[in-house]
């Protein structure tokens, strides 16, 4: 196992090697509570949450089973939520409630999120009554708006309060986060108008006014404001955290730089996998559920190649005639395909980011057909001589060349008309495009080449 120290003189975790894993299980099955606890304790929860994921199913059940062994919660929701559900099973719900009560909010949300109606709701009866309203709000909203994110503890003053009034405040005060760096400015309405960093208050006199010395407000996120936008507007406005209001834009909430990372983190994973086809898939997951995320996916990619072969069917005189077309084919299909996905990958990531706006998209179709073009003429006549070279048949040549051009610019007018058709109903296109744009660009590519052949060598 390779560490390093961080900053509170934590072990922090490189690598967990397959040796330290089975001392550690092994001191588990022996109730070694001591060695346990010392080890962990050396650890960032970060990299304890890690090693607890590493532990087979048994070792990490016979963990929690241990007398003496609680986890701490800031190692649980480091937690992938995978592992995070099975440990949720395990736990008895008081354990579960006081894990929630040490948590902010929008810890504590996600939490109860991974928890099935029966022991959600039996929770929260068992917990304060603050404590409930806050939760049973926060779950109210929908799963990627901002409010799900936002943490409802934060510190806000009036904003004709001097500056002695707000350090009194700030020390007298029990319910504030344990740690803030910015400090909300409210009106009477209880309405944000600025922030004052917690650093420019203490190197200020007692006497002057907070509204003196704030910031106005620039950016305020609304609490049904999605998540990923939420991680654009942070971007774009470089913020280290930001007040979320709700209807009556009074302050309820607020977001900070570390909850938009895990979101931006999350999207970004999200889309990856989505492009494969995979969904929201964990390596903790077991092999059943593996399975059936991917079978839907499979099966319509299953239906898109019969379509493919299907017209390659129609052309089986010409590929008897000519076998050449069998051996080259796939390179018209697969060179589309390729520049197709290149062109999704770029209009997937402004969509997200919000680059492509209907101002700009007949600009972005026609740079794409002008990219498809060139690469296409690029490679049509690299492809063309070594074709040539190989078969000696100028007509062939000729035939890869004009299929490659065809091919390459339908890959590149589709790489960006799939995705946002998709969008305009209402469909991921991070989950859908790419199956869509392979096959549009496997057919293209095998008609234009199976055809002009068909025509060229049986006319």
């Amino acid at each position: 196992m390779t560490l390093s120290k961080s900053r509170d003189n934590k072990n922090v975790n490189l690598e967990f090697n397959k040796e330290f894993i089975s001392n550690f299980s092994a001191k588990i099955q022996l109730s070694d509570i001591k060695f346990i606890s010392q080890t962990l304790k050396e650890l960032h929860e970060s990299d304890v949450a890690n090693l607890i994921e590493n532990l087979s199913n048994e070792s990490r059940t016979k963990l929690l089973e241990i007398e003496g062994f609680t986890i701490n919660p800031e190692i649980f929701i480091e937690l992938n939520e995978s592992i995070q559900s099975e440990v949720l099973q395990n736990l008895s719900t008081d354990s579960v409630i006081n894990i929630l009560k040490k948590l902010e909010s929008d810890d504590s949300i996600k939490i109860l999120e991974n928890l099935d109606k029966e022991k959600k709701e039996t929770i929260l009866e068992k917990l304060p009554p603050k404590d409930k309203f806050l939760l049973e709000e926060g779950l109210s909203y929908p799963e990627d708006s901002a409010a799900r994110i936002m943490q409802r503890e934060f510190t806000a003053v009036p904003s004709k309060w001097s500056v002695g009034e707000t350090i009194d405040y700030l020390r007298e005060n029990k319910d504030l986060p344990k740690e803030f760096s910015e400090i909300f400015i409210v009106d009477s309405d209880f309405k944000p108008v600025g922030t004052v960093s917690s650093s420019r208050v203490l190197r200020t006199s007692r006497d002057t006014k907070m509204n003196s010395i704030m910031v106005e407000m620039p950016v305020l996120i609304s609490v049904n404001m999605d998540k990923e936008e939420v991680g654009l507007t942070f971007e774009n406005y470089n913020l280290i955290s930001a007040g979320v209001v709700n209807k009556d834009n009074k302050l309820v909430g607020m977001i900070t730089a570390d909850d938009v990372v895990t979101v931006v983190q999350e999207e970004a994973e999200e889309d990856t996998l989505r492009l494969a086809g995979v969904g929201d898939e964990e390596i903790t997951d077991s092999v059943i559920i593996k399975t059936k995320r991917r079978f839907n996916w499979l099966l319509l990619n299953l239906f898109t190649a019969l379509l493919a072969t299907w017209v390659i069917s129609n052309f089986g005189a010409s590929i008897e005639q000519m076998v050449a077309l069998a051996f080259l084919m796939p390179i018209v299909a697969s060179m589309g395909g390729n520049a197709g996905m290149q062109t999704l990958a770029v209009t997937i990531r402004a969509i997200a980011k919000k680059e492509l706006s209907a101002t700009n998209f007949n600009r972005v179709v026609a740079k794409e057909f002008i990219i498809g073009i060139l690469n296409g003429v690029i490679f049509a006549i690299i492809t063309a001589i070594i074709v040539h070279l190989w078969f000696k048949e100028i007509n062939l040549s000729l035939l890869i060349g004009v299929s490659m051009v065809l091919n390459m610019i339908v890959a590149g007018l589709f790489g960006i008309l799939v995705p946002v058709s998709l969008k305009k109903i209402n469909i991921d296109p991070a989950l859908a495009s790419s199956v869509f744009v392979t096959t549009i660009t496997d057919v293209i590519g095998f008609l234009s080449f199976l055809g002009l052949g068909s025509y060229y060598f049986l006319n």
